[in-house]
């Protein structure tokens, strides 16, 4: 079975927090996106109510891939209206135009939703991609194509290698996660019990190789 060999990096971390994963050719973004929370503590926004949005960014090809709904809908109307919005120009105000302009640079961009849209053409042809994940607490991985492997015989993604623990959900992005660890790892800090608790309850682990690969086999 063709299959890639992926190593996933979350970007500002220190030191680097990455994952080697090989996962089968012909996977769509949205299970690559699964692939990604699994293989770190994020549960997409669950279980603290609703889920978080993400996206992959492919800006050689002024394309994104996310499940916002509505940005995907705001990229279909200005497809299907492009006279109203070039009508919009000509009667802008002055002191609004560059605005206007700004904001039909960013509706010119390809919306795609993540589950009718496979890895394998970007991935082969760019060897890396860009995904971001919670707009809030701002998470930015890089996926690179590391080899191309014709002869793995499993169905499903496993991880291969990789250091340090991931962050849980809403922790406050690369600098709430560290403050968080000081307590987390520290019994004799006043929250520390508090923490715990906290952590528990978004499933956080330290990180743990035998217990993602087995997350990553009961999704298969």
């Amino acid at each position: 079975m063709k299959s890639y060999i992926i190593r996933i990096e979350l970007e500002e971390s220190n030191p680097l927090i990455w994952r080697r994963v090989i996962m089968p050719a012909g996977a769509t973004y949205r299970r690559l996106h699964d692939v990604i929370q699994n293989v770190t503590n994020f549960q997409s926004g669950y279980p603290g109510g609703g889920y978080h949005l993400y996206e992959f960014d492919f800006p050689k090809e002024k394309r994104i891939v996310t499940d916002n709904e509505e940005a995907y809908m705001e990229h279909q109307h200005y497809i299907k209206n492009k006279k109203y919005y070039e009508e919009r120009l000509e009667s802008m105000p002055a002191n609004m135009l560059q605005f206007e302009k700004n904001h039909q640079e960013r509706l010119k961009i390809e919306v795609r939703k993540p589950t009718g849209l496979k890895i394998d053409d970007y991935l082969e042809k760019y060897k890396e991609i860009r995904y971001n994940y919670d707009f809030g607490d701002d998470w930015w991985f890089t996926i690179k194509l590391e080899e191309i492997v014709d002869d793995y015989y499993f169905g499903y993604p496993t991880l291969l290698d990789g250091a340090e623990t991931a962050p849980p959900e809403d922790v406050g992005g690369i600098h709430g996660f560290y403050g968080f660890l000081e307590i987390y790892r520290n019994p004799k800090h006043p929250e520390y019990r508090d923490m715990r608790d906290w952590a528990d309850s978004l499933y956080f682990k330290e990180y743990d190789p035998d217990w993602i690969n087995e997350r990553l086999k009961q999704r298969a």
